[in-house]
């Protein structure tokens, strides 16, 4: 139920971004600018489009909070845990190098220093 409700919400979504595209912008944003003959153009079709507008709102709107209450339902927890689970052991630590568990290689034997050349011996 909630994966259809989540795809008939995008399908909402999508129709009221297309709905908004299509509809002639006014030219007067907060109150600026605009000419008063552009309110009275093709009034039946911005009548569609405004009620189509509103009702889509609507449907996104209440998809939204039956979406939210399902999934707070879906959540089961019912208070907030305060103490951390020490219950969990840690895991083994794993060599990089020799992949998951192998045993840490033997650091090499240091090689013997060469003896100094004698600069008398010569």
């Amino acid at each position: 139920m909630f994966l259809f409700l989540t795809v008939v919400q995008a399908i909402v979504a999508a129709a009221l971004v297309g709905v908004i595209l299509m509809q002639r912008s006014e030219g007067g944003g907060l109150g600026i600018g605009g000419s008063p003959s552009g309110m009275l153009s093709a009034r039946g079709a911005a009548d569609f489009l405004t009620r189509s507008t509103k009702w889509l709102a609507v449907a996104f709107v209440v998809l939204s909070i039956a979406l939210a209450a399902m999934a707070v339902e879906g959540v089961g927890t019912g208070g907030v845990e305060s103490t951390l689970d020490r219950s969990v052991t840690p895991a083994e630590p794993v060599d990089p190098l020799g992949g998951p568990g192998a045993a840490p290689a033997a650091a090499p034997a240091p090689a013997e220093p060469a003896p100094a050349a004698d600069p008398l011996a010569e």
